[in-house]
């Protein structure tokens, strides 16, 4: 093969399962074999960024049956989309912090690679560069949600006749709370000023056309449109530059949570004008559980006087210390900072960042729309007729939107089994993946450090446990 198979889709950007099926004919290899999976890992070039990762042995997690598996090998970790896995310098830069404070006390906040009074401004041009955005844009500070309040503050100030926040109707549970609770301390009733658009009967995602009519038909009632940038649930990648000047030419801002979108898709928020967005960084970016989070303030308000909550943290360096209370804040996305950055949580988010100035975006993107593609292909070609054990409850239009889903979750609905029976059987086999009820599994293979094997060991799992499934019903 003249060129990586990854390296060659990033080029002509074919269908990923055309892409696959022509390096399987070439090489005269089935799709479903080991040796197919082994030669897509070898022709990789992120491959090596695997290593970079402390990966967990079979042994080292809890439920798996070790006589079903090998427990010295390597789980099939497909929960990127919930926690990232740790990064293998993560623990020697909480070292290095943990040994400045032991043996430099107070000093640790101007010394060091980190200094603890400006680490997360250390990070921020890097975290800046994955969300496509400018310098002064990006914080890096508190958690998703508390920065979604910080934001809306800003952002959702309503008046009698534009009110409203326009979401999905499936919205993370935390968002709908931030929104709720927001139009409460302005007066205002969720059950008539939070709009949701619903997918059409019988469908799993939203189509962009009717988050666009929602748009122009209540528009002028809206005070805020936010999405998510990559849904939760279904994995669907939103048009945020479409849905963006929608919601400007109707006099609405717009925002996003990039909480599964961040490190994950291609994000220009910068050029595609959005107002505002926060993200984590414990999923794709690998940061740690409960690691620090982000924001990002479009340049157009740098110098605006929208209202906000302020702290010492947002005060200019230069005249902080001061302390004559007349507060000197900084432009753009600083003056939102409020108290210090917890530099231990720094320590985890460098380890993950310089993994990711090994590569770029656009090459994660082709592997992963591979991976995505092979796990799709290996499913359906394994249950062609969606049997009752087994439902695909994502679709994937890779041919219309070839860069919508370079994220996805394959969703598997187990029927017919209680929850816990649906679970035990599955991770007896223990793929690393995680529930979302009533009867969900989200497998999201995470390109950074999962692999074509993974998925193929994966399918081994699948079916073992549908199996298992089977015979305990009876069938």
């Amino acid at each position: 093969m003249d060129k990586p198979p990854i390296k060659r889709l990033k080029q002509n950007d074919d269908h990923p399962a055309e892409t696959l099926q022509s390096i399987a004919k070439k090489e005269g290899l089935s799709i479903e074999s080991l040796e197919f999976a082994k030669f897509m890992d070898q022709n990789d070039p992120l491959g090596k960024l695997r290593q970079d990762f402390n990966y967990p042995k079979m042994k080292e997690l809890h439920g798996v049956d070790l006589n079903l598996v090998n427990p010295e090998q390597e789980c099939v970790y497909f929960c990127g989309n919930s926690l990232g896995l740790c990064p293998k310098k993560a623990h020697d830069y909480v070292n290095v912090e943990m040994d400045k404070w032991a043996k430099q006390g107070v000093q640790g906040h101007t010394k060091g690679d980190l200094p603890w009074a400006f680490c997360d401004e250390k990070l921020d041009s890097d975290m800046a560069k994955l969300v496509g955005g400018q310098p002064g844009e990006v914080a890096i500070m508190n958690g998703l949600t508390v920065n979604l309040h910080l934001l809306l503050i800003s952002f959702y100030r309503p008046t009698p006749t534009r009110h409203k926040i326009l979401c999905e109707s499936k919205a993370f549970p935390s968002d709908y709370y931030a929104f709720a609770s927001q139009m409460r301390l302005h007066g205002y009733d969720p059950e008539s000023s939070m709009i949701f658009v619903e997918p059409r009967k019988g469908e799993y995602t939203l189509r962009t056309e009717d988050i666009l009519d929602k748009i122009e038909a209540e528009g002028e009632s809206i005070a805020v449109v936010c999405f998510s940038g990559v849904q939760y649930y279904t994995g669907q990648f939103f048009d945020i530059p479409t849905i963006t000047k929608a919601g400007h030419e109707k006099g609405c801002y717009v925002g996003w949570d990039l909480a599964h979108a961040a490190g994950n898709v291609e994000l220009h928020l910068h050029d595609w004008e959005v107002d505002f967005a926060c993200w984590c960084s414990y999923k794709y970016m690998n940061s740690s559980a409960g690691g620090l989070a982000s924001i990002f303030i479009h340049e157009k308000h740098k110098n605006t006087d929208l209202p906000k909550l302020e702290g010492w943290w947002g005060h200019k360096y230069s005249t902080r210390f001061q302390m004559n209370n007349e507060h000197d804040p900084i432009p753009g996305a600083y003056h939102y900072r409020i108290s210090n950055t917890p530099g231990l949580l720094c320590a985890p988010l460098k380890a993950s960042l310089e993994i990711f100035n090994k590569t770029s975006m656009p090459e994660i993107k082709a592997k992963s729309k591979l991976l995505t593609a092979y796990l799709e292909m290996r499913i359906k070609n394994k249950y062609p007729r969606i049997p009752n054990h087994i439902a695909d409850g994502t679709s994937t239009d890779w041919k219309h939107v070839p860069c919508r889903y370079s994220y996805k979750q394959i969703h598997l609905c187990f029927i017919n089994q209680t929850e816990e029976d649906q679970l035990s059987f599955f991770n007896q086999h223990h793929p690393c993946c995680d529930e979302r009820k009533p009867s969900v599994i989200r497998i999201s293979p995470a390109p950074l450090y999962c692999s074509f094997e993974d998925v193929h060991r994966f399918m081994i799992y699948l079916d073992e446990a549908l199996q298992a499934v089977a015979n305990n019903l009876g069938r």
